[in-house]
């Protein structure tokens, strides 16, 4: 059973029984609390979270961004509101479906399929830029720590990098660690 976080933020409000009829849904509603909002999604853990706002406020954006950063689940956001500015700051912040204006119930199996793909997606792409940033890092550590054997060694280029390697595997540790430990040793023998 998929577990649904039903936050109400507007006038009109959206009833539960709009998403009932669903048996693979277990909703649990909430009315939007600037105060208690990302305690109260941290404590539900919920799989999707369901936002009926009729214009979404800076802090709700600024919320589902803490919560994209924290505590990632995809997040379907109905509003009336469709200005590019909202639009924008909305996807930016996670939100993984905006739809402006009516609700159609049988269209909810849809958004939420197209919720956990586009959802699932931004998670691996924000995977590869975590390993792209890591990896770059490792290469700017790996070209110091060369720069220093090379210095305080006399190695060649190539002996650097050798040496590095086979430190590293002999340790059972990365590149980027073995390069790390390096510069950590050069920082204490200054």
């Amino acid at each position: 059973m998929l577990k649904v976080l039903l936050v109400e933020n507007n006038t009109r409000s959206t009833t539960q029984h709009e998403f009932a009829g669903n048996p693979v849904l277990d909703i649990l509603k909430i009315v939007y609390r600037p105060e208690s909002f990302i305690a109260l999604v941290k404590e539900s853990k919920p799989d999707l979270i369901i936002i009926d706002s009729g214009s979404p406020s800076e802090k709700l954006i600024a919320d589902i961004n803490t919560l994209y950063l924290h505590d990632p689940c995809p997040v379907i956001l109905f509003t009336e509101t469709g200005c590019t500015e909202t639009i924008t700051k909305a996807i930016k912040a996670g939100v993984s479906v905006l739809i402006v204006d009516d609700f159609k119930r049988e269209r909810l199996d849809s958004l939420i399929q197209i919720a956990f793909a586009r959802f699932n997606y931004q998670q691996s792409l924000r995977e590869a830029l975590e390993d792209a940033k890591t990896q770059l890092e490792d290469r700017k550590q790996i070209d110091r720590a060369k720069a220093i054997l090379i210095k305080t060694q006399k190695f060649s280029e190539d002996q650097a990098y050798h040496t590095l390697r086979k430190l590293a595997m002999d340790r059972n540790i990365t590149l980027g660690e073995m390069a790390r430990n390096v510069l950590a040793m050069a920082d204490l023998l200054k």
